[in-house]
């Protein structure tokens, strides 16, 4: 009976009567040292010893019984203590259920990953054999119509021109934070450093989630990249709290990616956050407050909201001259920019202001021959373009071809640039009978455009038109035959030059885009923005 009793308690109940026990046991062992000291007294007072013998007995029962009571005392001790012990060990295993369903999961998500990830390398393996095979056939159809049209075989093709004119309105424009959807832009490489040289550095783990979201974005996976950010950003609030400076390059990140989804009013309150916050964490003058000042003004020029932009811009500007120093590279990647937002209001002056400051900068730091020297000139031309003075263009357009021709060719060489020999041929009238200009030229100048053929297919079709505008009819319909103009001539193809319009191609890193600055966050093109 007794044992069914116990067995239908529960695992509680019996704990609960051993504490019970524990408890009486502890009282009567002290009645029973109690009635030992009385056993004992009496012993003493007590003088016969018929007596004494009684009493002795007493005593020895007594101290027997409380000799059971301290066993007693301790194995229910034990047991309370056991019980904690059992509860514990029962505790750890919950959790570790708990860990091996997550990393169960896991493990899943990632196995779902690889499987999509090596159906997507497969697709991406037959596209490449197939692209490849159509290229093939492209070249060779390319070689049968010069063939029949008599044209050199280094001559640009239409494709190759397309995309000289593309990007070429990228370069002129504001390049992206992000310096485009690359990982980490050099831009952003530059303010990681200066970043880390103030007492900040973007950690590791958000320059490696900044180019896993870029990766997203540029497949326009936005439903994967966008909510990845969004986790990101919530876990980093957890645990930094929101005013914390690895909290702003997240959101710097998530920007970017709204940005390309030309979310832009939703990207402008993520920039003005970030830039708040790095301003109170970091202090106003940090490079990673410049690189969103830069991507923020960035954001408004490409929607048009120039006089918004330029403060901000030149806020950035500042700062990059006081930490940096005046002569930095990435002072004239900021004054690029500068110089672009004023073009788009024709505030001129100021625009050859800034373009030679950059252009000063940039021969100092790399050389005459360096690419953002040739790009930065471009930039000059095209706004001397743009307000009428094609003669000081052409100067620039000639400049650039000319260094481009002797950095190839040499300058002992007894070629000619391109365009001396269009003008002697434009100036003695050959153009009417043969506008094509011999094979030997052209195949000089294909190897002279080859290193950035999008710069030099611009600054040719560029100086055609200056040419064209000043009434040399013949010159520039000889180097329209080796780039051909878009379809729109006259005044409309100046308006409509790309070195004209505001670059809409796609972020402290993060250099701040249009340059968007990627240095952040660390951020070209479309996602490279400044992460930091």
């Amino acid at each position: 009976m007794k044992q069914d009793m116990a067995t239908a308690m529960s695992e509680e109940q019996i704990i609960d009567n051993v504490r019970l026990c524990f408890q009486n046991l502890i009282t009567l062992q002290g009645e029973h040292k109690n009635v030992l000291e009385g056993l004992e007294t009496t012993l003493t007072a007590v003088k016969d010893d018929g007596g004494n013998h009684v009493i002795e007995e007493k005593a020895k029962y007594v101290r027997s019984g409380i000799t059971l009571l301290d066993t007693g005392v301790q194995d229910a001790q034990f047991l309370v203590e056991l019980k904690k012990y059992l509860d514990t060990l029962e505790a750890d295993k919950v959790k570790l259920k708990a860990q091996v369903r997550r990393l169960f999961q896991e493990n899943a998500w990632l196995r779902d990953e690889l499987g999509t990830t090596q159906q997507k390398l497969q697709a991406s393996e037959q596209n490449v054999v197939q692209l490849e095979t159509e290229k093939q056939q492209l070249e060779f159809m390319n070689q049968l119509k010069k063939y029949d049209t008599g044209e050199s075989g280094d001559q640009p093709t239409p494709s190759d021109s397309g995309k000289g004119a593309s990007d070429t309105a990228s370069e002129l424009g504001f390049p992206d934070d992000e310096d485009n959807a690359n990982m980490l832009s050099s831009a952003q490489a530059g303010q990681m450093a200066a970043s880390t040289n103030a007492g900040y550095e973007i950690p590791a783990r958000l320059r490696t989630l900044h180019n896993l979201v870029i990766q997203y974005a540029q497949a326009g996976r936005y439903e994967v990249a966008v909510p990845l950010c969004k986790q990101a950003l919530e876990d980093l609030e957890k645990t930094s709290g929101r005013n914390h400076p690895d909290v702003a390059t997240m959101l710097n990140i998530l920007a970017l990616v709204y940005r390309d989804q030309n979310k832009y009013k939703e990207a402008a309150v993520l920039l003005n956050d970030a830039l708040q916050i790095r301003k109170n964490t970091l202090g106003p003058e940090h490079p990673a407050v410049a690189a969103t000042l830069n991507n923020l003004a960035v954001l408004y020029g490409k929607r048009g909201r120039y006089k918004e932009a330029e403060p901000l811009c030149k806020e950035a500007l500042e700062i990059r001259e006081k930490v940096l120093g005046k002569d930095h590279p990435d002072v004239a990647k900021q004054l690029n920019n500068l110089a672009l937002l004023c073009q788009n209001q024709s505030k001129f002056d100021e625009v050859e202001k800034y373009y030679r400051r950059a252009l000063q900068i940039y021969e100092s730091k790399f050389g005459p021959d360096h690419t953002e020297v040739t790009k930065t000139k471009n930039h000059l031309a095209s706004a001397f373009l743009k307000q009428g003075k094609y003669k000081e263009a052409e100067v620039l357009y000639k400049e650039i071809l000319t260094r481009a021709h002797d950095r190839e060719m040499g300058a002992s060489t007894p070629d000619r640039p391109i365009w001396q020999v269009a003008e002697d041929q434009g100036d003695k009238g050959r153009s009417r009978d043969s506008p094509n200009l011999p094979h030997s030229d052209l195949a000089t100048w294909s190897k002279v455009s080859k290193t950035d053929s999008a710069i030099m297919i611009s600054v040719l079709r560029s100086l055609a038109l200056a040419y064209r505008k000043q009434g040399r009819v013949e010159v520039a319909a000889i180097l329209e035959t080796v780039v051909p103009l878009p379809k729109k001539e006259g005044a409309d193809l100046a308006t409509s030059h790309p070195h004209n319009r505001f670059h809409q191609a796609s972020v402290d890193h993060v250099s701040d885009s249009p340059n968007f600055d990627r240095g952040d966050e660390h951020e070209k093109g479309h996602l490279s923005r400044n992460a930091q």
